[in-house]
């Protein structure tokens, strides 16, 4: 098979629905199960692309509305996504997912080498599905009051190396890529809040933000744009 012109947009498969055929399970194809619109499923598919493995890992989305039985009964049982198919077995959870295609898979490299920066990578991937949860809770009260915590939690988190911009320091990695991927909406909610504090206190986060997100940009969009034709 030749070779996937990556200047050009990727050709997607239509998602597959309850009646849909089950493609071969450990055929040597190694399957990203997913769902185009799902976020979770979104950065674990915009990391294989960053990578630029499109060839090497090929796409089967899934309608979540109305799924194949056959996805959790012979696939994943979780019955979520994303799910990749790699090596004669399946692997689930996004986070995981991300440092999975990190570790098997050739590209660009998205995490340092050095210990302390890995380790510190590793607690903010802890943090982030926290971070996410509380900020979208403090929409339904006081957000400066709930949320700037959680603001300044990654405020505080990107001046640990000051080797560089992101939270890793001169490393544009998978933290930066998890936080722009997952929580756009969040981050940006600064915008409806002037009059609070935690504008003051975010928006140094915020610049960083729109800088990584023009780095990311081409991935992203390679992604978002499927959505809206």
């Amino acid at each position: 098979m030749g070779s996937l012109d990556k200047s050009v947009p990727e050709k997607l498969a239509p998602p597959l629905e309850a009646t849909a055929e089950q493609p071969p399970l450990f055929d040597g194809t190694t399957k990203l199960y997913t769902c185009y619109t799902c976020p979770f499923a979104q950065r674990v598919w915009i990391t294989r692309n960053f990578k630029g493995l499109q060839d090497e890992i090929k796409l089967v989305p899934l309608i979540l509305q109305n799924r194949p039985a056959w996805y959790p009964e012979k696939v994943y049982p979780p019955n979520k996504v994303p799910s990749l198919e790699h090596n004669g077995k399946i692997t689930g959870e996004s986070l995981d997912l991300i440092k999975y295609l990190e570790s098997n898979f050739e590209g660009p490299s998205l995490l340092p080498k050095d210990p302390a920066k890995k380790e510190f990578a590793e607690e903010l991937f802890s943090y982030t599905d926290k971070f996410n949860g509380t900020v979208y809770t403090a929409f339904k009260g006081d957000l400066a009051k709930e949320a700037g915590p959680a603001f300044d939690h990654l405020e505080n988190a990107l001046h640990k190396f000051d080797d560089g911009p992101f939270f890793l320091g001169k490393e544009f990695s998978l933290v930066c890529f998890n936080l722009i991927l997952l929580e756009p909406k969040p981050i940006l909610f600064v915008e409806s809040s002037l009059n609070s504090t935690i504008t003051v206190q975010s928006y140094f986060l915020i610049q960083k933000y729109v800088g990584w997100l023009i780095i990311a940009l081409p991935h992203y969009l390679s992604v978002i744009c499927h959505l809206f034709v």
